[in-house]
């Protein structure tokens, strides 16, 4: 029997579909989920839910800390989910000390999900001869960013602080021959894999752009992955720096 999904029965789906303490199963006629205790099993009206067992969610876990930019939570999770017992109570306790990767944690879980019911639900419609629904995309890229503000100290200075008045993050530039020189981009490391940086870089490139500057910055090599950023800015790479170090 044909149903329409809508968002309120995605989330009861996905509520249960974690549920380990019984087998439920959806009531097309009412769009309801119900359990599979005493129901008639032959009767078409009822569907048997998307499968979701502890597997899935470890390899979801696995696929999250892998995608981690943040180099201090991403070990501290795969230390988490190498131990040999009390893994998920160990990933939590380590995400419940980074309170924005945790809020990335439960998007990317919930999105991941909501993925496999659309692809359950476009697997029935198939069977009904309908045409599939579209699996809207992924948006995590501005998921924490709104949970942090940033203040202007000074011309060329810009910080950020989480919502506990924290220093997470901080840009800072002098102005010399027309030339913007950008002294200092740092993002404190348990706050890193957010945006932070991109979004300090951007606030500053609109005050250059309205005073008509050009603007330079140095990458230490360790950073060099943040070139990337700058060339969707339309930075263009002008010179490459040698050092030599003592050796004694």
């Amino acid at each position: 029997m044909a149903f329409e999904l809508d968002n309120i029965l995605i989330s009861q789906i996905l509520f249960h579909m974690e549920n380990q303490e019984g087998v439920f199963v959806l009531d097309a006629r009412k769009n309801q989920i119900v359990n599979s205790t005493n129901i008639d099993n032959n009767d078409k009206n009822y569907i048997a839910l998307p499968q979701w067992s502890p597997k899935d969610g470890y390899r979801l876990m696995e696929k999250f800390t892998a995608s981690l930019n943040n180099p201090v939570a991403r070990q501290e999770l795969t230390a988490a989910l190498n131990k040999n017992k009390g893994v998920f109570r160990a990933f939590r306790d380590v995400l419940e000390q980074y309170s924005e990767i945790e809020k990335m944690w439960l998007k990317y879980k919930a999105q991941k999900i909501r993925d496999r019911i659309i692809g359950w639900y476009n697997a029935l419609r198939e069977e009904w001869g309908l045409e599939p629904v579209g699996i809207e995309p992924e948006d995590t890229s501005s998921l924490v960013l709104e949970d942090f503000t940033f203040k202007e100290e000074n011309d060329f200075t810009i910080t950020a602080k989480n919502a506990d008045g924290e220093l997470t993050g901080q840009i800072s530039a002098r102005v010399e021959n027309n030339t913007l020189y950008i002294e200092t981009l740092e993002v404190i490391p348990e706050f890193r894999g957010m945006g932070l940086g991109k979004t300090l870089l951007a606030k500053l490139l609109e005050k250059a752009d309205k005073l008509k500057l050009d603007v330079s910055i140095d990458i230490p090599k360790e950073t060099d992955f943040f070139s990337r950023s700058l060339l969707l800015e339309n930075f263009k790479p002008s010179m490459q720096r040698f050092i030599r170090k003592k050796n004694f």
